[in-house]
């Protein structure tokens, strides 16, 4: 930390009147100098910075630009290739507001990037509500924002659906039915409809068979090929495909909290600081819309609130009903 400038006090002087005097004469002729001279007045800029601030933001800016990327991990949503587009171009925000560069991390499966950003090979991540349990729970990573849906407000649904065509009109229609959930870990896609179905009535004893597709668009194509009955996927893609025509929808959730942008331990809090200012800043419907890539199709489509400690207390029920997760202890810091 650099060392201030010591404030200066100037103690109260008795001066003499001789020497008061004599001051007071030598600033008289001073005076008439300088006006028989002309003197143009200089401006003084107040806004002026010192060339130390100056040069204190250059050596910031040279550090940013030779320090290594922060690595940025999601959960697996829609194809390899939409999930890219979507998030690269954020990134590419990111970096133009907080001045940092920033790359983006794939993993294979689904919990792995929660594994990854608590043992601190990624910076930052997209998580489902689930996946951030876990990881605090296991690493106690912490979090910024919550994602805003096209209501703004920080929460999202699961959608039980089946083929437009399909004679299944009800929750009750699947039992001895073929059901295709996400990955195990996902907040949408197994989670809240594990709980939909069994508020049914329904447990998995109850279904013919189940597989974990991994994502929200493989469970989507499982459907719509006629390889499973049913499914279950985020609210955002299957009111996309009802409106398309392709899929009926038998049942929606109530609210549950929506995706955050979690952050692993020893992150330095400038970075996080202003991480967190840019995305609660982000604007993707008006003054960043042209930037984003289908920004729209995420679950966060209208940008980010800050977090709210214990907004995960719901879904911490649920994770520990369904994956056995233990209650996340709320102790992670906030920039």
């Amino acid at each position: 930390m650099d060392k201030e400038t010591p404030d200066i006090t100037l103690a109260n002087v008795t001066i003499p009147k001789w020497v008061a005097g004599i001051s007071f004469a030598f600033f008289a002729v001073v005076l008439l100098t300088a006006c028989s001279n002309r003197e143009v007045p200089k401006k003084v800029s107040l806004q002026a910075r010192s060339p130390v601030t100056e040069e204190r933001e250059m050596v910031l800016k040279r550090d940013k630009a030779t320090a290594p990327p922060l690595k940025f991990g999601f959960d697996h949503r829609l194809s390899p290739k939409d999930d890219a587009r979507i998030y690269l171009s954020f990134l590419q925000h990111l970096s133009q507001q907080t001045g940092h560069k920033f790359s983006l991390k794939f993993t294979e499966k689904y919990e792995d990037t929660a594994d990854n950003l608590g043992r601190g090979l990624i910076q930052f991540a997209a998580l489902g509500p689930v996946n951030c349990v876990a990881a605090k729970t296991k690493y106690g990573v912490g979090c910024l924002a919550m994602g805003l849906n096209q209501n703004n407000k920080p929460e999202y649904r699961a959608v039980i659906f089946v083929r437009h065509d399909s004679p299944l009109n009800n929750l009750e229609d699947l039992r001895s039915k073929t059901f295709a959930f996400g990955d195990r870990f996902s907040t949408q896609g197994h989670v809240i409809p594990r709980k939909i179905l069994e508020d049914a009535g329904i447990t998995l004893d109850d279904l013919q068979s189940y597989v974990f597709t991994g994502s929200h668009a493989n469970t989507a194509k499982a459907v719509l090929s006629g390889a499973y009955e049913a499914g279950a996927i985020q609210d955002t893609l299957a009111d996309r495909l009802n409106r398309e025509g392709q899929i009926k929808i038998l049942a929606t959730s109530k609210p549950y909290p929506s995706s955050l942008i979690c952050y692993a331990k020893g992150v330095d809090p400038a970075t996080l600081t202003a991480v967190k200012k840019a995305l609660l800043e982000m604007d993707p419907t008006g003054a960043h819309r042209n930037l984003l890539v289908n920004w729209d199709r995420t679950e966060m489509p209208s940008g980010f609130v800050a977090y709210q400690t214990n907004s995960l207390r719901d879904i911490e029920k649920l994770a520990g009903r369904y994956l056995n997760l233990p209650s996340s202890p709320a102790r992670n810091s906030q920039p």
